[in-house]
């Protein structure tokens, strides 16, 4: 999908530094919070059968929304998820008692991957994102692939390359 220029350019009229682009809450930081919100909004619209403001058709009806940190590639970011009375909706983009999005988990794999150790891979992520991830977060990830990276490495080599 293109982005009309007229809207980039609405966008960027303010931009001075790259901190307002990409800073912790610059541009892209806003962008991806207001697209997430809207995204999970079109989600529970999908769930429900019917659009906001409009009759209910069932006993289910949007029930407000709550608040929610997610630590991210921009940083940690308080987005709010919306919610239905029966409690039956489950967001697809950001699950129920999900803390870190996409990507996040790759980083820290991709460091892991390169010798970090786990307290350089802690100070790295407070340097880069602004963020404070326990030791013990980073151990879970990085044991979660521990067994495909051991599986690999004992799998059966052909004779001839």
């Amino acid at each position: 999908m293109a982005i009309r220029q007229e809207l980039l350019e609405e966008l960027l009229k303010d931009y001075k530094s790259p901190e307002d682009l990409l800073g912790q809450g610059g541009l892209l930081k806003e962008l991806t919070k207001a697209l997430v919100e809207k995204a999970l909004d079109g989600e529970l619209t999908h769930h429900l059968g019917y659009p906001k403001h409009s009759a209910s058709k069932s006993d289910n009806a949007r029930n407000g929304k709550s608040k929610k940190g997610l630590l991210t590639d921009h940083g940690k970011m308080e987005i709010v998820s919306p919610r239905d009375r029966n409690g039956s909706f489950e967001p697809e983009l950001v699950k129920k008692r999900q803390t870190r999005f996409d990507g996040f988990d790759d980083k820290i794999l991709s460091m892991y991957s390169r010798g970090m150790t786990v307290r350089e891979i802690q100070g790295h992520l407070e340097d880069i994102y602004a963020v404070e991830v326990s030791p013990d977060l980073i151990s879970s990830v990085t044991d979660s692939v521990l067994e495909e990276v051991r599986a690999w490495q004992n799998r059966p080599l052909d004779a001839v390359y």
